[in-house]
C-alpha cells in the first residue's frame, strides 16, 4: 500500500518542483538577472584569456615602468626573504601549484609592470586586467594584499628574474 501512495507523489512533486524553479527564474528584468549577466561576462572574459600564455600587459596600478639592468643579487636576496616571509604560504618559486599559481618563468609570461602591479594591487587587478581575472578563475581564490611596500615588490621581482635564470 505504501509503495502506491509514494508512486502516486513523486509525479505530483517532480511537477511542484519544476513549476516552483520556473517561477523563481523571473522575467529576466531584475537586478539578479542584470548581476547575472555581468558576472557572466566576466567569467567569459576570464575564459578568453589563458593564464598560462606570455602577456605584454602592465596590468593596472601605479607602476607603469620599471627599467632593468642586469640582476642584482644583493636585491635578489632580500626579494626571497620578502618572498618566504610574506608569499610562500600561497605560491612557490617552481612551477608547484599550491594555493596559487607555481611562479617559476613568471618573468617570461608577465610584464616587470604586471608582476608588480599584481603585488601591490592584486584586488583591482583581478576586477579589471584580462590576465588577473583569468587567474582568480582558475585558482578561484583572491590573492591577499600583504601589505608589500614598492622597494620590496622590486626586491621581490628581482628575485623572481634570478630564479627564471636558473
Amino acid at each position: 500500500m505504501k509503495t502506491k501512495n509514494l508512486r502516486q507523489l513523486i509525479p505530483a512533486l517532480l511537477i511542484s518542483g519544476a513549476a516552483f524553479l520556473y517561477a523563481c527564474g523571473g522575467s529576466g528584468n531584475d537586478a539578479s538577472s542584470s548581476a547575472d549577466t555581468t558576472s557572466n561576462s566576466a567569467a567569459s572574459t576570464a575564459a578568453s584569456v589563458d593564464p598560462a600564455t606570455k602577456s605584454d600587459s602592465k596590468g593596472v596600478g601605479k607602476f607603469t615602468s620599471v627599467q632593468l639592468g642586469p640582476i642584482d643579487d644583493a636585491m635578489a636576496e632580500k626579494g626571497k626573504a620578502v618572498f618566504t616571509a610574506k608569499c610562500s604560504a600561497c605560491h612557490k618559486a617552481t612551477d608547484q601549484r599550491v594555493v596559487g599559481p607555481g611562479l617559476k618563468g613568471v618573468t617570461q609570461r608577465r610584464t616587470p609592470e604586471w608582476i608588480m602591479n599584481q603585488i601591490t594591487n592584486p584586488a583591482e587587478m583581478e576586477q579589471k586586467d584580462p590576465v588577473g581575472k583569468a587567474l582568480l578563475a582558475k585558482y578561484l581564490t583572491q590573492m591577499t594584499f600583504q601589505n608589500v611596500t614598492d622597494d620590496e615588490t622590486r626586491q621581490i621581482l628581482e628575485y623572481f628574474r634570478q630564479n627564471d635564470k636558473q
